[in-house]
């Protein structure tokens, strides 16, 4: 197993395994280490069937249904983000980390790339314990026991959303989720603390009326996705990324209108944030 960094921030490739085989103990160990050293992982030339795909995520948790669109029948985790040539809209296409509208968020993502443009959507990945190391001590104090609201009904991530409610979205979902975690959180495995507002859910923050949230959010928003705290994905047919919600965001790229894009996707059981 080789490993190769993406950026100075965040991100590393993995070459030379094969994840259609069997998974050893010491693969497994030695995959959610990089993973939590690097935040993401991606891994080519993965031909998965959803067996595997799925065989995959639980030696790295515990797959967990997506609220708003349906899954596949015999495998309700694994969900196909998909924008097809119609649709100028793409699925999550703004800054995010993701369901953070729920209580319990999740710990991780995975995408299999099966159906890739001739160009164009690339995924942004964000470092947010390099966001948080960032601020200003006097920000840092100031931040530190605040919470952030979030909805899953705020306007711009709910565009993104239409196009595939309507094709596989589940009759039983509620039209709203609302959930509020610390701005600063401290990751659960490692310790460190990340930056946890995103542009996408977060509406507020709990003890503050707008006026006053709106501006201190705002700052936020930009400060997180800072170029150096970057890292950029150009996709591949059959090629796994795996990423830590927990202290990471990401943003897919809608640059390849007329075109068919289609990942399969599996989210992974998480803690309560604190």
């Amino acid at each position: 197993m080789k490993i190769r960094k993406i950026s100075g921030a965040l991100g590393a490739e993995i070459t030379d395994v094969d994840l259609t085989q069997e998974l050893s103990v010491d693969l497994v160990k030695g995959i959610r280490e990089i993973f939590l050293n690097h935040n993401v992982i991606f891994l080519r030339n993965q031909p998965l069937t959803s067996q595997q795909f799925m065989n995959f995520a639980r030696a790295m948790g515990k797959p967990v249904e997506y609220p708003f669109v349906k899954g596949f029948d015999s495998f309700p985790e694994i969900i196909e983000v998909k924008k097809l040539e119609h649709e100028k809209s793409n699925f999550g296409g703004v800054w995010h980390s993701d369901t953070t509208y729920l209580e319990h968020p999740p710990m991780g993502s995975m995408l299999l790339s099966k159906e890739i443009p001739p160009y164009g959507g690339d995924t942004l990945f964000a470092c947010q314990y390099a966001a948080y190391e960032a601020l200003s001590d006097t920000m840092k104090r100031m931040l530190e026991g605040l919470r952030g609201v979030s909805s899953s009904a705020k306007a711009d991530v709910s565009k993104t959303r239409e196009d595939r409610i309507k094709s596989d979205g589940k009759e039983s979902a509620p039209q709203n989720f609302t959930s509020s975690h610390p701005v600063i959180r401290t990751h659960p495995e490692t310790g460190r603390k990340a930056l946890y507002v995103n542009v996408a859910h977060t509406t507020g923050i709990e003890g503050l009326t707008q006026a006053e949230s709106t501006p201190l959010l705002s700052f936020l928003f930009e400060h997180q996705v800072k170029p150096e705290m970057t890292c950029r994905w150009a996709w591949e047919p059959n090629t796994l990324a795996f990423w830590d919600n927990r202290c990471t965001q990401h943003n897919p790229v809608n640059d390849y209108h007329g075109f068919k894009r289609v990942l399969h996707r599996i989210t992974l059981q998480g803690d309560k944030p604190f």
